[in-house]
């Protein structure tokens, strides 16, 4: 398929599919005219690559991490490494921290919103 097809399909922007390719997190066949041609289970590896990045993981990372995922079902191939695992649960740990952040400050917003509610005007 075409990078318009690709994008359609993906809501992803023409511009990040290039640069998913030239980060090597994504690969084309080009055509004889020099068109992009990209198989159907580009669809689903841009899928797994949207979902890393909203992870906050960046290229680099995904870049290692890809060659260990099925892109149809996002599970672990043969090649997953034990330096891989460790690597992802220290991402994992990370975004639990942020979770954790966050959470404490939509709380202490809300603690004002409520305050601020009750306050005549």
């Amino acid at each position: 398929m075409r990078i318009g097809e690709l994008a359609r399909r993906t809501g992803v922007s023409e511009r990040s599919l290039r640069y998913y390719e030239q980060q090597g997190l994504l690969v084309a066949d080009r055509t004889s005219g020099g068109h992009r041609d990209y198989p159907e289970q580009a669809v689903d590896r841009v899928v797994r690559i949207q979902e890393l990045f909203a992870a906050g993981l960046h290229s680099r990372k995904i870049a290692r991490l890809l060659p260990c995922m099925r892109d149809a079902d996002g599970g672990p191939s043969e090649i997953a490494t034990p330096q891989l695992a460790a690597d992802l649960a220290a991402e994992r740990d990370r975004i639990e921290r942020m979770i954790t952040e966050l959470t404490n400050s939509r709380d202490v917003l809300d603690e004002v919103i409520n305050a601020a509610s009750r306050r005549d005007p």
